[in-house]
């Protein structure tokens, strides 16, 4: 077996010492971003040097982010350099903006794809989204770092996305996990097989039956745990035993709705700060649970393991890839002044997501409201008209039925 780098296999002393070091100066370059120097006030790096006394920090949340984006278009503040100075400039759903540069892995997804076995002589097939969102450039940028080639495919059309994947060959598939059951139904649809021995996947939940599907066809499936603000935060290895915290990042397990880190093994929301020098996130909370691993994993890698994901700390969820936010179910009521309030529904049929999206209404015609929830939620899904008054009355606008286990 060969690792990524050194820093892999480190001993938790080496790692704790390089911290100390490392610490200091993202907390000092952090103080250089003015919406961080506001928020960090009169914390003297220097004595930042712990994970201790990082904790000792605010948790600073992506509703803040997004206000301050209003108020200081379009990276609020949070970066150490104008807009100007990325090379790209992407938007997520909320709006939320990201920056992006093309040089050296900026969102260190090779480390991810060198522990799946992805290298030089693999091409692989990005569907992840090039349009607005960054994950495909995420991907591409990965790709570069481990010398593989890519395919730049993108969402949809999956006709032509096997088409594509038969005549090039294309060995490994990139994307969402419930893509690839589509484009491999497609595939086998159209009498062709398709070149996967390998699928990289983020941006959706992984069920143990969707994985051994995929083992079933011959793809060895692992998945990573990324987003566009922080880059890679954790991935799978060959043991396949919970996620590895990359190296270019610290990882707490906190209370959800405090910043106070939760014992060992406790279930908590995620909260990252970043190394990076151009976007450094100080205890930047994701709104997602998950807990810490005890122990190493037997792959060799020596650093702190997390279960991965295991739901929201808010009702913000992911559906088929994609954020669902409490603002844009606000946006989609205040579209239509017949509707009094709106529910959105995640659940599975089969190893897929689908979205039920309930509103409360007089009205009697449900195919009137498809575009504003596609345009506002950006997915499509089903609608439902329920009577005045027969929404639960729990505060709940995104409600998640699927089950994790």
């Amino acid at each position: 077996m060969t690792f990524y780098d050194k820093l892999e296999t480190r001993s938790a002393d080496e790692r704790a010492l390089w911290q100390a070091a490392e610490l200091p100066a993202a907390i000092a370059r952090a103080g250089t971003a003015p919406a961080l120097a506001r928020i960090l006030g009169d914390v003297a790096p220097d004595q930042v040097t712990t994970r201790e006394a990082l904790a000792r920090l605010p948790v600073i949340r992506k509703s803040e982010l997004s206000e301050a984006q209003k108020r200081t278009p379009p990276f609020g503040g949070f970066t150490t350099r104008p807009a100007p100075d990325f090379e790209n400039v992407f938007q997520s759903p909320g709006p939320i903006y990201e920056p992006g540069r093309r040089g050296e892995d900026w969102w260190r997804l090779g480390r991810f794809l060198h522990a799946a076995g992805v290298g030089r002589g693999d091409i692989i097939h990005n569907c992840f989204g090039y349009h607005l969102t960054p994950a495909g450039m995420m991907f591409e940028s990965a790709a570069r770092a481990v010398g593989a080639a890519t395919l730049p495919a993108g969402t949809g059309q999956t006709e032509l996305q096997v088409r594509a994947a038969v005549d090039i060959g294309t060995t490994v598939y990139a994307g969402t996990p419930d893509y690839l059951k589509i484009m491999l139904d497609k595939a086998e649809e159209l009498g062709e097989r398709l070149s996967f021995t390998r699928a990289v996947v983020s941006g959706g939940a992984l069920f143990p039956s969707l994985r051994q599907g995929y083992a079933d066809r011959g793809i060895a499936t692992t998945q990573c745990y990324a987003t566009a603000d922080l880059g890679l935060i954790a991935y799978e290895a060959p043991a396949m035993e919970g996620m590895i915290v990359d190296e270019r990042v610290i990882v707490e397990i906190v209370r959800p709705g405090t910043g106070d880190p939760v014992p060992e093994g406790e279930v908590g929301e995620v909260v990252v700060t970043t190394l990076n020098p151009d976007y450094p996130l100080v205890r930047f909370a994701t709104g997602d649970l998950s807990a810490v691993l005890p122990g190493v994993s037997p792959c060799g890698r020596t650093n702190m393991r997390i279960k991965g994901w295991m739901g929201r700390a808010d009702q913000t969820t992911k559906i088929k890839g994609m954020f669902v936010r409490p603002e844009q179910v606000a946006a989609l009521v205040a579209r239509h002044p017949e509707i009094s309030r709106a529910r959105v529904v995640a659940d599975r049929s089969g190893d897929m997501d689908v979205m039920t999206v309930l509103l409360e209404t007089g009205a009697d015609d449900a195919a009137r409201y498809e575009g504003t929830v596609l345009d506002t939620l950006k997915l499509r899904g089903r609608v439902e008209l329920v009577a005045p008054g027969s929404l639960p009355n729990d505060g709940k606008v995104i409600e998640d039925r699927r089950s994790y286990d």
